[in-house]
């Protein structure tokens, strides 16, 4: 091969592989149309607000592959509806060109409860937005804080900060309105203790000290003998207090006896109560059964 290239003239070698050159060189130019599928261009159709397979079958008719990209949450659409397509809708591109989708989240996704406990509603509302969390019934209780959240409920029932739930639920609240109108200090002598603070919650008064004597241990089945305060002042008034006050109670094993000719003159236990020592014992705001 080397003497056939060395027996001929250095001018024939030079034309030859000039000629060679634009020989390849045009091959490559004319086949770059082909390569590239030049002039094999088409228009992205619109799937937009289509299902997935719709626009499955939609691109695939009009020779595009489809890509699922992303996926988002947003409950005013439809399951696995469309939302975003890259191409959009009516570019001009090659018709080998993947058409890239993002679709709507067929089950929402799931995000931690915060703590919006001591929020203002307002502040409450802004949170539960930001985690796509929708506010559901607000229900005011009479309390000193005004418009501040007291409770936040799920399904009617109190939601703790962390538990995870579906994005766009709803959460309802339970916000203070402020001191309100003064209530009557109920009568609580005679009362279990859970009777007694079912009516201190039923007139939005909360539970102060709880104390015990005569060697009480089931705290839910015993009986209030005293309370403070008294449900009359010393000239035989009813006493009255402001939403969200406090009452103290003691309790014992025994059902007291009130004595009803003595409305004017505070609680009074009959005689038939038996007397109870001054060894009594202080229990937390909150005890256990």
């Amino acid at each position: 091969m080397f003497k056939f290239i060395t027996s001929r003239p250095l001018w024939v070698n030079i034309v030859a592989g000039v000629t060679l050159a634009l020989a390849l060189f045009s091959a490559v130019i004319l086949s770059l149309g082909w390569l590239t599928h030049h002039n094999d261009a088409k228009t992205v159709p619109s799937v937009l607000g289509k299902t997935l397979p719709q626009a499955e079958k939609i691109l695939s008719d009009a020779g595009f592959s489809i890509e699922v990209q992303d996926s988002v949450y947003i409950d005013s659409l439809k399951p696995l509806q469309v939302v975003r397509q890259i191409p959009d809708e009516l570019d001009v591109v090659k018709s080998t060109r993947t058409v890239y989708l993002t679709i709507n989240r067929a089950v929402p996704p799931l995000v931690e409860m915060p703590n919006i406990i001591g929020y203002s509603l307002r502040s409450a509302e802004l949170t539960l937005q930001n985690l796509r969390l929708k506010l559901g019934d607000t229900t005011f209780k009479p309390d000193f804080a005004k418009n501040s959240v007291l409770q936040q409920l799920y399904n009617g029932v109190d939601i703790q900060p962390g538990a995870k739930i579906r994005e766009g639920s709803k959460i309802d609240l339970v916000v203070g309105n402020g001191l309100g109108t003064s209530v009557s200090v109920p009568n609580l002598i005679g009362l279990t203790f859970g009777d007694a603070k079912a009516v201190l919650e039923g007139k939005g008064l909360g539970l102060g000290s709880v104390i015990t004597s005569g060697g009480v241990t089931d705290t839910l089945n015993a009986f209030v003998y005293r309370q403070s305060p008294d449900r009359f002042d010393i000239d035989g008034t009813p006493r009255t207090i402001r939403p969200g006050q406090i009452v103290d109670i003691w309790l014992s094993l025994e059902r007291p006896v009130v004595d009803s000719t003595s409305a004017g003159n505070g609680n009074k236990i009959d005689s038939s109560h038996t007397v109870h020592k001054d060894s009594t014992k202080k229990t937390s705001n909150i005890p256990k059964p």
